[in-house]
């Protein structure tokens, strides 16, 4: 896959998006890569953490516009419908952890990718974008859901209006990102977390991922009763019993992730 430079190691899917010289902006072919690589994450056991990122000084700009406005190639809301959205449910839906590491701009479409990520990382350079205000279009790839989520209805709406630079650490501070780090330490620490992620119980964090998914749409009674019965899932794994029997004999736990 040209467009996308995927591997597998120590436990950890490596997806790098990989069109530098385009700032690794989508176009069908790169879209349908990135859906087949998360799908191959996630039927594969030995992946039992997901990390994401780009190639040279962007991490993604979006929408390759040479490609949107071609007569020749897919409509918008083709586009939208087939690249796009299979994307963000995938990386929702999957339950493993995800991490993202933003190593330059993330402008359109690649800016909400990153937010869709469960924790998402960036390089202090590094800038967020909701450009689509800017060629007269709307925000999609779930950035309506989830940046006013994050950051609150008003922050969300003057960004998507003015599609105004938000730099790594302003990113943090407003919540729109777990962390801002030093450019030359960003894979590092995102790489490490994906590592730790890896060797954690990977069902029990897939299930978190699901009720963190069932809250935006369940009242406090739905979310305690989908709590209880999660619960009774994770308690029944390989992972939950490895964890109590190291706890009561002083040791570090070996999770499978099963």
């Amino acid at each position: 896959m040209s467009n996308i430079n995927f591997e597998i190691e120590n436990g950890v899917g490596i997806i790098t998006l990989n069109r530098p010289d385009k700032f690794n902006s989508f176009v069908r072919a790169m879209a349908f890569d990135l859906h087949k690589a998360l799908d191959d994450c996630e039927s594969n056991a030995a992946v039992r953490a997901i990390y994401l990122t780009g190639t040279g000084k962007a991490f993604c700009a979006g929408q390759d516009l040479a490609e949107a406005i071609d007569p020749n190639q897919t409509e918008l809301p083709k586009i939208v419908e087939e690249h796009y959205n299979p994307i963000i449910t995938r990386l929702r839906k999957i339950e493993k952890p995800i991490v993202c590491a933003v190593n330059g701009v993330a402008a359109g479409a690649g800016a909400n990718i990153a937010l869709a990520c469960d924790i998402t990382l960036a390089g202090e350079s590094a800038a967020f974008i909701q450009a689509f205000s800017k060629i007269g279009l709307v925000p999609d790839s779930g950035g309506t859901y989830y940046l006013p989520r994050l950051v609150g209805m008003q922050k969300a709406a003057a960004l998507m209006f003015l599609g105004d630079k938000v730099m790594a650490a302003d990113a943090e501070k407003m919540g729109m990102i777990y962390r801002a780090v030093p450019d030359e330490s960003l894979q590092e620490e995102a790489m490490a977390m994906a590592n730790k992620l890896a060797k954690m119980p990977t069902k029990g964090i897939g299930l978190t991922k699901r009720l963190l998914n069932e809250s935006y749409g369940n009242n406090l009674e739905q979310q305690l009763n989908l709590e209880g019965e999660l619960q009774n899932e994770a308690g029944q794994t390989y992972d939950y019993q490895e964890g109590v029997s190291a706890f009561l004999e002083k040791r570090k736990p070996e999770f499978k992730g099963e």
